[in-house]
Formats: C-alpha cells, sequence, structure tokens
C-alpha cells in the first residue's frame, strides 16, 4: 500500500480500509497543527491507486467502507472523486460507502448536483474540520476561511442530503475567550444539519506557530475547568438534531449521545468528573493520552 505519511482518521473509523488518494494538505497552513509539515500537498495517480486497490482485492476479505487518506481528499474535483469510486466499486465491489476528511473550501469547485452524484456512488459521511464559528479565531488560526464560508459551503451538503460531520475544537480559543468561542460555533453549527458534531481538544504541539505563540505569552491554553465550561455553554446554545462524539484521546472527559435527548447527561457528566477528579488529574490523563 502507498502511504506517505502516517494514517489520519477519526475513532469510528478504524474498522474501515484505507486508500491513500492525496498525500498531505492542500491548506497546511494552520497555526495548530503540525501533521503534514514534513509532507507536501500532492495528488496520487491512478496506477498507484489502482495497485492498492488490487492489493486490497487479494486479501480476500470483504469490508464495506473505505477511508480515503489524506487531510483532505475531498478537496479533489468531482470528476477525480467520481473516477475514484468508480475504480473503487469495480475493484471491490462490496464496499457500500466511501468516507474522508475535508476542508470548508473542498466544497467551493462542487455545486449540490455534483454532490448528490457523489452521495449516490457511495461517498458519505465526509468529516469537515470547521474548528470554530468565530471568524476572528478563524483568521487568526489562519483556517483559511470564515463563518460564513462555513455556512454557505456546508449548505451544500445539506440541499443535496448528504451526510456529514464537523469538528468543534474545544479550547480553541485559548484562556478567557472559551465562551465567546462555544456560542460563536453554536450559532453556525446552529444553522446547518450535520449528522454529528465530534469534538475535539486543542493539544499543541512544539513544532506549530501557536507554540511560538506561547512561548511569547501572546496565547495562553485554557485549563480542564474551561474547556468543560467551555463545552457545557456549547452544548447549552446548540439547537440542532445530531449526535455529540466527545469519544476520543484529545478529550479529558469523554461524552457521547444523541443530542438534544442526551443532553442534560453529557452536561451532569462533565460536571461530575470534575469535581471528582479537579484540574492537575484531568489534565495529566490528556496529555498521557496524546502520548500514546
Amino acid at each position: 500500500m502507498h502511504f506517505a505519511s502516517q494514517i489520519l482518521r477519526p475513532p469510528y473509523e478504524a474498522r474501515s480500509k484505507f486508500l491513500q488518494v492525496t498525500t498531505g494538505c492542500s491548506h497546511n497552513k494552520c497555526r495548530f497543527c503540525n501533521y503534514f509539515k514534513d509532507v507536501s500537498f500532492s495528488i496520487s495517480p491512478t496506477d498507484e491507486i489502482i495497485e492498492d486497490l488490487e492489493e486490497l482485492k487479494e486479501n480476500n476479505n470483504t469490508f464495506k467502507r473505505i477511508w480515503l487518506q489524506g487531510a483532505d481528499p475531498f478537496s479533489l474535483s468531482f470528476n477525480r472523486l467520481y473516477e475514484i469510486a468508480l475504480m473503487i466499486h469495480e475493484y471491490l465491489p462490496f464496499v457500500q460507502t466511501i468516507g474522508s476528511y475535508a476542508r470548508v473550501d473542498s466544497l467551493k469547485n462542487k455545486s449540490i448536483e455534483e454532490l448528490r452524484i457523489l452521495k449516490d456512488v457511495g461517498y458519505n459521511s465526509i468529516v469537515f474540520g470547521i474548528e470554530s464559528g468565530d471568524s476572528c479565531l478563524l483568521k487568526y488560526m489562519n483556517k483559511g476561511f470564515n463563518a460564513s464560508d462555513i455556512v454557505e459551503e456546508l449548505s451544500k451538503m445539506d440541499e443535496s442530503d448528504f451526510d456529514y460531520t464537523v469538528i468543534f475544537l474545544n479550547g480553541l480559543g485559548g484562556h478567557g475567550y472559551g465562551l465567546n468561542h462555544a456560542i460563536k460555533t453554536a450559532e453556525i453549527i446552529n444553522q446547518l444539519h450535520p449528522k454529528r458534531v465530534m469534538v475535539t481538544g486543542l493539544t499543541v504541539f512544539e513544532d506549530t506557530p501557536l507554540m511560538n505563540d506561547i512561548n511569547c505569552d501572546d496565547f495562553i491554553e485554557a485549563d480542564e475547568k474551561e474547556r468543560i465550561e467551555e463545552l457545557i455553554v456549547f452544548l447549552d446554545k446548540l439547537e440542532i438534531e445530531t449526535f455529540i462524539d466527545a469519544t476520543n484521546a484529545s478529550n479529558s472527559v469523554p461524552i457521547f449521545g444523541k443530542f438534544p435527548e442526551n443532553d442534560e447527561a453529557m452536561i451532569r457528566h462533565l460536571k461530575e468528573i470534575y469535581e471528582k477528579y479537579g484540574e492537575k488529574t484531568l489534565r495529566n490523563k490528556r496529555e498521557n493520552l496524546n502520548k500514546v
């Protein structure tokens, strides 16, 4: 298999099979991210994709889902994504769905009708790293899009009846700004219909511009209490029907549930765990899990 870098996937895609169609990130400028600093963005040639599909076929295992590799494979053109789906179904006819990460601006080159066609050939549950709905924070973190872009582009997913997930990056506002971040993000997501909101906790890596900001006292990380308060406010302001998934290692207090049915139980759990374990224990837990 052709994998130019580490496998990148949400936790719940662990049972999917992986196929590299892009390498690196088409943006690769976010202040908090170091995943692809050593890999330039490139598009996999057809012969490599076919070789990998043949290898997956030779393993004689049937599986229902392919997770495309790369930071944002959905940035590929409609025609290229359509071709990849046809190749997957030709070599692996038992595959039912195809997923990937995506950036908000991955949708700018796709019409609603094209999204409907991609959905019909198997793409679903695309994961968009919106991170925040606060345009000032998005600009500071150099995400490459603003809050209005999120609504404009992801509305295409809603109009095409295309299942998708959005990522809320808990703690991104830093010390003293988390509640604004939570409120504004909820306001943006309330205008959309994601099937899932995946909550991840901000982890600051050594070789990132954001760590430089911390070292220069230009950014102060939110503590565990602030992160939990931020998440509670986010849940309190959220109004849509969705699933909340905060189960990966970046969260010191994992929660999962259907929203709004499980809203009160999730908020109660967040409060109880913080009261039971406190700041130091929860921070150590999160930091240690992120080292695994």
